[in-house]
């Protein structure tokens, strides 16, 4: 029976085309969540999926869902899936990977004339990138009932609040604080790595370890703004040298953090003031991101990072006028037992695969609140995302959505304990 598990190449191509044609002029690809385009995309996926034998729904958090009905309805819900938004320019593979693949290993395993006992569910999340709301995967948090009452206040476009745009694409947000799911038993989710390690190691298949945290912080320096051809070089207070100091110091402290998985630090802005060419910098304020797989070396790391930050600062005779945590989230490990099963059908079916955390969030980080999660990566071009060169192979694709299918089956198939 594994060996007929093969999925469809030129439907799953065709959908990839389909859906690519979806985009803003000039803007490829580009889908926002809550848009029109947005919309025509789910109309599109709405019909493949029925297309497929799947019944379709828009729950209480406005996330599409396919629907194949098991044998035994007893037995929960397994579930796959991920996003079609995008962000602006850069949204050909990312997320909408996840769906098509979902639905093609659906489609084989259908074809291939079995009948789960365990119902499946193919989910499209609602609004996983960043959204004009100020917040990502709004859909994997409404499941997992992590909304607060104060995100659906937040204000998007035309001043409309996220309860309304929630509404609008047919969700229902007053229940969605009562809707948790609990019928779960298994998620699984692909995705393109966005990444180059795959890709650099030769090898198909990426097993997500951990999703990592993510922490950002806002650091504050003061010094004194002087005339830039006037005032002496051993009598600044250049606040831009003591952010370009941490930056630096940074930087070479997240590469000495060994050991402890997958670690990150990036500044990604840096501003100052006053903003003149011929003025020594007054102020100057820095946007830093950091992200770990492991939550005790995000927490080392945090406390260091205030340290260097005072260092800088007595280095360029100047101060930290704050320094002050934006947010913070925490690692999610992926479920080792369904990290396992995705392994072993990998080697039987001959494909390498390495095990490998994400340094990108995903909906599988709110859906493993509500049951076992795990991920499945697919090489990425120069391992580059978010842009219009966004690329992975449709082999590569293809061959994950067979893992999927292999997957879900043992899924299906194992003896519950």
């Amino acid at each position: 029976m594994n060996a007929m598990i093969r999925t469809d190449r030129q439907k799953l191509q065709a959908d990839f085309d389909a859906l690519a044609a979806l985009t803003e002029p000039g803007r490829p690809w580009t889908r926002r969540s809550f848009t029109p385009l947005f919309l025509k995309g789910r109309e599109y996926l709405q019909r493949r999926f029925a297309e497929e034998g799947l019944d379709c729904r828009i729950d209480v958090a406005g996330n599409l869902i396919g629907r194949w009905e098991g044998n035994n309805p007893s037995l929960p819900v397994l579930m796959t899936g991920s996003h079609s938004d995008t962000v602006p320019s850069g949204g050909r593979f990312d997320g909408i990977a996840g769906i098509l693949t979902g639905l093609a290993a659906i489609s084989a395993l259908r074809k291939a004339g079995i009948r789960p006992s365990h119902t499946i569910e193919l989910v499209d999340f609602l609004a996983e990138e960043p959204s004009e709301w100020g917040l990502s995967c709004i859909g994997s948090r409404g499941m997992a009932a992590a909304l607060e009452p104060h995100h659906f206040d937040l204000k998007g476009p035309n001043g409309e609040d996220l309860a309304s745009a929630i509404t609008r694409m047919g969700g229902k947000p007053e229940q969605i604080r009562q809707s948790r799911r609990t019928d779960i038993d298994r998620f699984v989710e692909i995705h393109i790595e966005q990444g180059p390690v795959l890709e650099r190691s030769g090898m198909p298949i990426g097993v997500v370890t951990a999703i990592a945290g993510i922490a950002r912080l806002r650091i504050r320096f003061e010094g004194e703004a002087g005339h830039a051809g006037t005032t002496p070089m051993d009598m600044r207070a250049d606040a831009g040298l003591a952010a370009a100091r941490l930056a630096l110091a940074l930087r070479d402290a997240a590469r000495a953090v060994t050991g402890q998985g997958h670690f990150t630090a990036t500044t990604g802005i840096m501003r100052f003031e006053p903003g003149g060419a011929n003025v020594v910098p007054g102020a100057a304020e820095l946007i830093v991101d950091i992200r770990a797989e492991q939550d005790a070396a995000m927490d080392t790391f945090l406390k260091t990072a205030e340290g260097l930050a005072g260092s800088a600062a007595d280095a360029e005779g100047c101060r930290v006028a704050s320094f002050e945590r934006l947010s913070r989230t925490f690692a999610v490990a992926c479920d080792e037992a369904t990290r396992t099963l995705i392994s072993t059908a990998a080697s039987d079916m001959g494909l390498a695969a390495m095990p490998l955390a994400s340094g990108a969030g995903h909906d599988a980080a709110f859906v493993a609140q509500i049951a076992p999660a795990a991920m499945i990566f697919v090489p990425s071009k120069g391992g580059r995302s978010h842009t219009p060169e966004e690329w992975t192979d449709l082999e590569a694709i293809a061959l994950s959505a067979d893992l999927l299918a292999l997957t879900l089956l043992r899924l299906d198939t194992r003896k519950h304990t």
